[in-house]
């Protein structure tokens, strides 16, 4: 075999691992990742027992929106993103499924603030929040109801 076909062999071989890899982990909720908040968000959004603002409460405070009382789905999302739809319409009806969870979007390009303070790389990304708006698990990718229900029971 000739050092091109070789070339080629590895590429495919390379593509095909991480397509697998990409397909088996997208839409899997992993844990809670640490978030820091600025100091406008803490302003905007209501304290908890112990004198801090979680960062989730003060970013759903910031565009308008309300925390469930069981759990909110905060989808980090982008106009042109067709896995984000998806993921807004599963979102949408596990929400209106479960009592006492809803469900915030946050425009990932017209929030980069948060977006960057929340560690968000790619979009749809879904972090599930607590009452009190601290994050419990996320996924990225668009995840499937099934996976949204098995995060759900966590909180």
């Amino acid at each position: 075999m000739s050092t091109g076909a070789w070339v080629v062999v590895a590429a495919v071989t390379l593509a095909l691992v991480l397509g697998l890899w990409r397909a088996s982990t997208d839409g899997r909720f992993s844990g809670a990742r640490a978030v820091h908040r600025t100091e406008a968000a803490e302003a905007q959004a209501p304290v908890d027992a112990a004198g801090a603002t979680p960062a989730g409460a003060a970013l759903v405070a910031t565009v308008g929106g309300s925390l469930g009382e069981r759990a909110t789905l905060l989808q980090f999302s982008s106009a042109f993103c067709a896995p984000c739809r998806a993921t807004r319409r599963v979102l949408g009806e596990v929400a209106d499924l479960v009592d006492g969870v809803a469900h915030v979007e946050v425009d990932a390009e017209h929030h980069l603030d948060a977006t960057r303070e929340f560690g968000i790389l790619r979009t749809p990304t879904t972090v599930v929040l607590d009452p009190d708006g601290r994050e419990v698990t996320r996924a990225s990718g668009a995840p499937s109801r099934d996976q949204v229900l098995t995060a759900l029971a966590q909180v």
